[in-house]
């Protein structure tokens, strides 16, 4: 998911953050994103980490025709396994200094891309990868970087997050744990994830991206915009999975066919490159104007924002905005996101159906 630029009002929200959220860097994670690096996955060869980038390239630069990397070439083409797929496989693998292992989650809840290529297959390919590079010693020796990293986003960026707006807003139990990762490969590629471990608590993640910029101190010194992109992924952690469930697909499936293609050459500009994605991308940003409503932005900053989307293509963002905030107002007849959204997928449906008529209309 790509970096989107919210308002600078959000500095002006209260500094309340739950000890639930931590930050780190992931071996999973950066395992991940240098291999598909290291396979030309253009979204993972950004180049914007200064010196660790040269690092990485010095490093894994010369294993560009390792049996691994040749096949994570075949499952972007095969499958398209690539941008936040990426991310999803990270945070179902383990990695340390014995290898790489599944983590003992469900792996067909994985995302769908996934789905047909074989398990047993894909974490040989990654052994084999983290053991040719020594991936383990190219990461505990960077664990400097990473620590600074780490300590410029806590300071700049997560004390403007509202935590306790996503139960809220969503209808969920907080009982999830909040995780942010920063993706030092990932350069301006922002993604959200999820898993859910047997016997332990749901794990959301916004995994971020990292970004040196030469006239700044300290990483992330821009910490609102930083923190723009930090409230948009967590709202996809919550937003996901919900498409996936009972029949909302169903539902949705015509009319998402139909505005995707109504709009599919700005959403493949922006790395949108399938109906699903879209929807979530859609409900996403409703939901980060809603966000922005419920925490003291100024109209004309949420305005800014709800014209922006419509820039992006997203036109109906405006129904879907109303819808969410009818939600809003009537939480006992919808307790949560999920039980609303049935009446998601009958806004999308009655606008897709409008546009549909005034195109065909003028035949």
């Amino acid at each position: 998911m790509k970096k989107i630029t919210l308002s600078v009002c959000i500095l002006s929200l209260s500094l309340c953050v739950s000890a639930q959220v931590t930050v780190a860097v992931s071996p999973s994670v950066e395992l991940t994103a240098i291999l598909a690096r290291t396979a030309g996955y253009q979204e993972y060869c950004m180049d914007d980490g200064g010196q660790y980038t040269k690092d990485t390239e010095q490093w894994f630069g010369t294993y560009r025709a390792h049996p691994s990397v040749l096949y994570f070439n075949r499952l972007r083409r095969q499958f398209g396994v690539a941008y936040d797929a990426v991310m999803n496989l990270a945070v179902n693998i383990s990695v340390d200094a014995e290898g790489v292992r599944w983590m003992d989650t469900d792996l067909q809840s994985m995302d769908r891309r996934w789905s047909k290529v074989d398990k047993d297959t894909l974490l040989m390919r990654l052994n084999d990868f983290c053991r040719d590079t020594r991936f383990h010693a190219f990461f505990t020796g960077h664990y400097p970087f990473y620590d600074r990293a780490v300590e410029a986003y806590k300071a700049n960026v997560m004390g403007l997050l509202r935590q306790e707006w996503y139960p809220a807003f969503y209808g969920t139990a907080p009982e999830e744990t909040f995780r942010v990762i920063i993706g030092c490969t990932n350069g301006g590629g922002n993604y959200g994830a999820n898993r859910a471990c047997r016997g332990r608590a749901k794990e959301l993640f916004a995994i971020v991206g990292y970004v040196e910029n030469p006239a700044a101190r300290t990483p992330y010194a821009d910490g609102a915009a930083y923190a723009a992109t930090l409230i948009h992924e967590f709202n996809h952690s919550f937003v996901n999975p919900l498409l996936a469930k009972g029949d909302h697909w169903d539902q949705l499936k015509e009319s998402a066919d139909y505005l995707y293609r109504c709009s599919s050459l700005a959403m493949q500009r922006q790395a949108y490159g399938n109906e699903q994605t879209v929807i979530n991308e859609s409900v996403v940003r409703a939901a980060v104007i809603c966000y922005m409503m419920d925490n003291g932005c100024k109209r004309e900053d949420v305005q800014h924002e709800l014209y922006n989307q419509v820039a992006r293509d997203f036109k109906w963002m405006p129904e879907l905005v109303t819808a969410l905030r009818r939600y809003a107002r009537e939480r006992r007849k919808y307790p949560t996101l999920e039980s609303y959204y049935p009446e998601i997928a009958k806004v999308l449906a009655k606008y897709a159906d409008r546009e549909r008529k005034r195109i065909e209309g003028c035949l």
